[in-house]
């Protein structure tokens, strides 16, 4: 469903997506996407010197397979005359991130003539971020930045893990602005997954899956505005009943309220489900695809809603996080 009309990013988000695409110096080191073509013979496969995969000489390219559970294969082509060492591995890096847990290595041995293999199990958690992916042959150099080859993520697509699963963890590969090879990883538990969703003048109905929780008496979804909270350090909550059955849920979350308490410019409203009364609540998000980016995939109208003497619109957005949430955005100019 395309946007009728645009909702303007609000200021919080601006700085998440900077930081959220901001590489690594690595990022634009060679091998990068904006590299020039290395000149070379016809013999290589490609009169530009790449090889049959479309890596330059020296590059190195991954191909990404995920199986049901949630683990990931990476296959890469070995330059020709690659000496691998027995410590070859590949080294995820989370972005940012400067801990003992931030960096994974996973060994990466021969499988078959020029083919290089390593698998990051479901069982090895990843912190929720981006994790940037190099290859470290053991030949003593710095481990290089690796470029994206063939992604098989058709066992991600409407994935349905078992429903009591306490935690949730999600890794979909992607291809960074710079061209390089880059994991959005999420770890959830519980999780609530958001479905279909249904925009109407009167309001959005959300349709989804609890995983990790199981909905009880007193179970609502809640609307909670990222403004800055009150006096009393609590933010501003519409809460709506949740019809359930089973592990699935549903609840329609009515505009109009949602526009009564405008305050200025755009204000988003971040969505949330609590499984009964008391307990914790659980964000919702959509993350069970093979869609890493889902704000610049899914679109929804944003509708024009009474408030006051003016009209402000409303309309459910997904996050850079993939979180669903709603904004309400004033007037132009207000």
């Amino acid at each position: 469903m395309t946007a009728s009309s645009e909702l303007t990013m609000t200021g919080d988000e601006m700085k998440e997506s900077a930081a959220i695409e901001q590489e690594s110096a690595a990022g634009a080191e060679p091998g990068g996407a904006g590299r020039r073509a290395v000149p070379g013979s016809e013999k290589d496969g490609r009169p530009d010197g790449r090889g049959a995969d479309g890596a330059a000489p020296g590059e190195l390219r991954a191909d990404c397979i995920a199986d049901s559970a949630g683990g990931l294969t990476f296959d890469l082509t070995a330059p020709q005359g690659t000496a691998v060492a027995w410590s070859a591995a590949l080294v995820l890096r989370l972005r940012g991130g400067d801990g003992a847990d931030d960096e994974v290595r996973l060994p990466l041995g021969p499988n078959g003539a020029g083919r290089l293999r390593a698998v990051l199990p479901s069982t090895v958690a990843l912190a929720e971020g981006r994790w940037n992916a190099y290859a470290d042959l053991g030949d003593g150099r710095d481990p290089r930045r690796l470029l994206p080859g063939v992604n098989d993520l058709r066992s991600l697509v409407d994935r349905r893990p078992l429903a009591g699963v306490g935690r949730l963890g999600v890794r979909i590969p992607y291809a960074t602005k710079f061209g390089n090879l880059a994991l959005r990883s999420w770890l959830r538990g519980p999780h609530a997954e958001a479905g279909d969703l249904l925009v109407a003048p009167d309001g959005v109905t959300v349709t989804g899956r609890l995983y990790g929780a199981v909905p009880a008496a007193g179970a609502r979804a809640e609307a909670r505005a990222r403004r800055t909270p009150g006096p009393d350090g609590e933010p501003d909550t519409v809460s709506v009943p949740l019809t359930v059955e089973g592990p699935d849920f549903t609840f329609t979350l009515p505009y109009e309220e949602l526009a009564g308490r405008w305050e200025s410019g755009s204000e988003p409203w971040d969505l949330w489900v609590r499984p009964a009364e008391g307990a914790r609540p659980v964000r919702i998000a959509r993350l069970l695809d093979d869609v890493a980016d889902k704000k610049q995939v899914f679109s929804y109208p944003a509708l024009a809603v009474p408030c006051g003497t003016a009209q402000v619109r409303v309309g459910p957005y997904y996050t850079l996080d993939n979180d669903l949430a709603v904004r309400v955005a004033g007037p132009a100019g207000d």
